[in-house]
């Protein structure tokens, strides 16, 4: 197999920036208006020139090697919409972003396919969910390096969290309320301006923002490890956030930052930073040096090239055999 030909919606911008950044060729299906999964090559990134848009109504002539699926909408509305019946039924591979949501521990992943494979982005994913029959694999975020580094020079937090009054607890709404009438922080992400916050900042242009932010808070209670997360370790942020989900795996406490279930806790952390900067430093230094080792752009392409290669392995034994 030389470079495969893989179609996938585009559901979350930025880890779909990165995701294409596998050697394959990548197809986004794309409609007027670009509805939901449909938003092709959205600006704001500068997309590789291995990517293609291609018209939904056009998506079922093309010669397909793997379809990726990146939301149960994908997957229960989407491929019978603008899939053939052989594309339906070739190499297909489901990308879960999120832990389940209905129950923590007894939900049923949708993509129930033995002949599929079921990647989750997180160890805490593949732990939560019932994957039932299906074949699962982790392959943990990457990122690619930024050229922005830590400064810190700004005595306030950043957070970063898109549609925050809409998704309210489980992205820790009250937590930022509690926590801002206690220590200074800047909020952004879309909608942000509804919470008291700046509003949305360009995927370029973030990185240098958040930069100059003495630390980054995550307020999340319950979702995947977020990509804003990664990057901002990435940047030498040191990172304080929710002791739940992924977190209390990639953060270690007084190393790269401070995680904790008790809020008070948190909020000693982030005032220790604000009057050592020294100390966010340090403590940013080892963020940076744990991202570029887990979540760097050469491991994260190699882990979903092997992915897509040994999915893709079927359709071409079968070809083989039929030749």
């Amino acid at each position: 197999m030389s470079q495969l030909r893989v179609l996938t919606w585009h559901v979350h911008g930025s880890y779909l920036f990165s995701l294409v950044h596998t050697p394959h060729t990548f197809f986004l299906p794309v409609k007027p208006g670009r509805p939901e999964g449909y938003g092709g090559c959205a600006a704001g990134f500068d997309w590789p020139e291995n990517v293609t848009e291609v018209r939904a109504e056009d998506v079922r002539r093309l010669d397909l090697d793997c379809v990726i699926f990146q939301s149960r909408k994908n997957y229960v509305e989407d491929q019978y919409e603008i899939l053939s019946e052989e594309q339906r039924s070739g190499p297909r591979i489901y990308i879960e972003h999120d832990p389940p949501r209905s129950h923590p521990t007894d939900t049923r992943h949708v993509f129930d396919d033995p002949d599929g494979l079921l990647v989750h982005v997180t160890h805490f994913n593949r732990l939560m969910w019932d994957s039932g029959r299906t074949r699962t694999r982790v392959i943990e975020h990457g990122v690619p390096a930024p050229k922005a580094r830590y400064t810190g020079e700004i005595e306030r937090g950043i957070v970063v969290v898109n549609g925050i009054t809409k998704r309210e607890r489980r992205v820790g709404a009250d937590v930022f309320r509690e926590v801002r009438a206690r220590v200074p922080l800047e909020l952004v992400g879309m909608g942000s301006e509804e919470a008291g916050g700046l509003g949305e900042i360009s995927h370029a242009e973030l990185p240098r923002f958040a930069a100059r932010h003495r630390f980054f808070f995550n307020p999340i209670r319950y979702t995947s490890l977020g990509l804003a997360v990664c990057e901002a370790m990435t940047l030498g942020m040191p990172i304080i956030g929710l002791a739940t989900t992924e977190m209390a795996r990639v953060i270690q406490n007084g190393v790269s930052g401070y995680v904790d279930t008790d809020i008070q806790a948190l909020v000693a952390g982030m005032q220790e930073l604000l009057r050592n900067p020294g100390e966010a430093r340090r403590l940013g230094a080892n963020a940076r040096r744990y991202a570029l080792e887990h979540f760097g752009m050469e491991r994260f392409a190699a882990d979903w090239d092997s992915a897509l290669r040994s999915v893709a392995a079927v359709r071409y034994e079968t070809r083989r055999s039929a030749a």
